[in-house]
C-alpha cells in the first residue's frame, strides 16, 4: 500500500438543526451558524472525491473569514413536518494500492434510521462505482421537525478547512484508465464539391446561346 507523503488534509462531520426560521434562507443561516460555519466563507464542493491526504480529526473553531471547502447535505420542513440531512466519508485503496477518501450526501423527508440506511447505500455504490476498498468510514445524520407556520432546515456538513488554504500543496493521483474516457480525434468533415447549378430560365424565356469553350 502506497502512503502520501503530503501533509494530511484534517476534516471533519458536523450536523445542526434549525426549526425556526422564518423562511428557507432564514433557517439555512441559523443551520449555518448552529454548524459553527456563520463567520466562514464557504466553497460548496460537488463530486465524490476527496482531497489526497484526507484526514478525519476533532472539529475546531474556525476565524472569522476563513475560506473552507464545505461537501453540504441539507433538507428542508415546514410547519409540522419532518426532513433529514447526512454527509458520510470512506478512507480506501485502489487495486493498484493508491490511498483515496470518498463522500457521499444525501437529503430526504424521511427520519434519522431510513435516511442513515440510505446514506450507506450511496456511500457503497460510489464505492462500488470506481472499484474501491473501504478501509474505514463515517456517517452523520441529523433529523429536524419544522415549528408551527415555520420554516425547519436540518443541515450536515464535511468540513475541510485547509484544503483551499493559499500556499497549501496539494496533489494529484494518478490517472486511472478504466475509469477515465480517452478523448477520441474527432472525424474529419467531409466536404462534398457539386457542379455549379444551371441558370434558372423562366417560361418562354429564350435560349442563350452563348458558347463558353475556351
Amino acid at each position: 500500500m502506497q502512503s502520501s507523503n503530503t501533509p494530511t488534509c484534517p476534516g471533519w462531520l458536523m450536523t445542526a438543526v434549525a426549526p425556526w426560521g422564518e423562511n428557507a434562507e432564514d433557517a439555512f443561516d441559523q443551520g449555518l451558524v448552529e454548524l459553527g460555519l456563520g463567520d466562514v466563507r464557504l466553497i460548496q464542493a460537488q463530486g465524490a472525491m476527496l482531497p489526497l491526504g484526507f484526514e478525519a480529526t476533532p472539529p475546531r473553531p474556525l476565524a472569522m473569514g476563513t475560506l473552507a471547502e464545505c461537501h453540504l447535505a441539507t433538507s428542508y420542513a415546514w410547519n409540522g413536518s419532518s426532513a433529514s440531512a447526512g454527509v458520510a466519508w470512506a478512507t480506501c485503496v485502489t487495486p493498484e494500492g493508491d490511498e483515496c477518501a470518498i463522500v457521499a450526501t444525501i437529503a430526504t423527508d424521511l427520519d434519522y434510521e431510513e435516511t442513515v440506511v440510505l446514506l450507506r447505500r450511496n456511500l457503497q455504490r460510489r464505492l462500488a462505482s470506481r472499484d474501491l476498498e473501504v478501509v474505514q468510514f463515517d456517517v452523520a445524520v441529523d433529523e429536524v421537525t419544522a415549528g408551527q407556520d415555520h420554516h425547519g432546515v436540518a443541515v450536515a456538513a464535511l468540513i475541510l478547512p485547509d484544503s483551499l488554504s493559499l500556499g497549501a500543496r496539494t496533489r494529484t493521483g494518478p490517472v486511472r484508465g478504466g475509469l477515465t474516457r480517452t478523448a477520441a480525434p474527432e472525424p474529419r468533415k467531409r466536404v462534398d464539391t457539386k457542379a455549379p447549378a444551371a441558370p434558372a430560365r423562366r417560361p418562354g424565356q429564350p435560349k442563350n446561346n452563348h458558347d463558353f469553350t475556351l
